[in-house]
């Protein structure tokens, strides 16, 4: 039998469940705008059904066997197939009609801390806190500094007595080290679904492609769009955002060429005149003359003089109801010359007293 032969006889011979999966695969692909695939190994059933109900609405999870993922995104072709080489070990379908970025942040979000097993291999750089434990004084100190931690007995309890780094990022966790992070309740890894890629839109995007900072990126873009205002402007060039500032800045140079021309426009005369008073002003304050300025632009010094006169009057008002020094003097004499009368009339009468 020719190898051929023996090819059309398996094909032929594809069980019908194969035949549907495969098409219930290829239905799933062109359902969504975005078809990525995401591994799934090492979450637990339990937490990888509470996935598929946070997912509900936004997004739908299609697990099935690798080969039957393989024909269908061959199938459907379109620029799928450059997921096949996404599609090994655990893995599923990921589909939404969300754009490849917010399905990225969204399953980053939705991922959960989880204690790390023995034999795995530690994600990030797993470090034991410095503090008190909670664990009474026992053999579990000498646990503890077997794996690399700080750790002795304090105060009836064991203590951490400093942060300690007892395994680097890549490296097998040990199952001396695995029952220490347990026993600490410390959880190392996060437990979630990993994109490993997606294709949308005729791209196909990688997850050090989705990584953005959402903030920053918002920031360049406004700064972006406040940069194109600004050499709008200054290029004269209008557009539905930039006419008002446009005819702004043209009313504003206008009046200034006309007021520094002197152009006699009535909406230019309450300016001109500013300007003439102004430059007057400071010219008469040049000059040491008090009467450099016109009396009727004098302001408040103008005003001062009636006061001025009013007082003057008022002065000399009261220098009249006043007594003179001559007339306060003849008024001392005339007051001594009476006391002197009244010593004489009471000499005579001591005389006569006494005879």
């Amino acid at each position: 039998m020719s190898a051929e032969s023996a090819g059309e006889r398996k094909t032929e011979h594809v069980p019908e469940w194969k035949r549907q999966e495969v098409d219930e695969l290829v239905d799933f692909l062109e359902t969504y705008a975005s078809v990525g695939v995401v591994n799934v190994a090492g979450i637990p059933s339990r937490q990888l059904q509470a996935m598929r109900r946070d997912l509900h609405g936004k997004a739908e999870l299609r697990m099935s066997r690798n080969t039957l993922m393989q024909r269908a995104l061959e199938t459907v072709d379109d620029g799928l197939e450059d997921l096949e080489g996404y599609v090994s070990d655990q893995v599923a379908f990921i589909g939404t009609n969300d754009n490849p970025f917010g399905l990225f942040q969204q399953l980053e979000a939705s991922k959960t801390p989880a204690p790390i097993n023995a034999g795995e291999v530690a994600p990030n750089d797993v470090v034991i806190p410095e503090g008190d434990t909670g664990i009474d004084p026992g053999p579990f100190v000498g646990e503890l500094q077997q794996v690399g931690a700080a750790a002795r007995i304090q105060d009836g309890s064991i203590k951490v007595t400093e942060d300690s780094q007892v395994l680097d990022a890549g490296e097998e966790v040990s199952p001396e080290l695995a029952n220490v992070l347990a026993e600490l309740g410390i959880e190392p890894k996060e437990v979630g679904l990993d994109l490993r890629g997606v294709y949308s839109e005729g791209v196909l995007f990688e997850p050090e492609d989705l990584e953005l900072d959402v903030d920053q990126y918002q920031a360049d873009i406004a700064a972006a769009a406040s940069a194109a205002v600004n050499l709008s402007v200054n290029a004269a060039y209008p557009t539905s955002q930039t006419a008002p500032t446009l005819l702004s800045k043209a009313a504003g140079e206008a009046k200034a060429v006309g007021i520094s021309a002197a152009i006699e426009e009535p909406d230019l005369v309450p300016d001109l005149v500013a300007k003439a008073d102004a430059q007057l002003r400071s010219l008469a304050a040049v000059i040491d003359d008090e009467e450099a300025l016109p009396e009727e632009l004098r302001g408040d010094g103008a005003l001062a003089e009636p006061a001025d006169e009013a007082g003057d009057e008022e002065s000399e008002a009261d220098a009249e109801d006043e007594p003179s020094d001559d007339q306060e003097a003849d008024e001392a004499e005339d007051a001594d010359d009476a006391d002197d009368d009244d010593d004489g009339d009471g000499g005579d009468a001591l005389g006569e007293m006494f005879g």
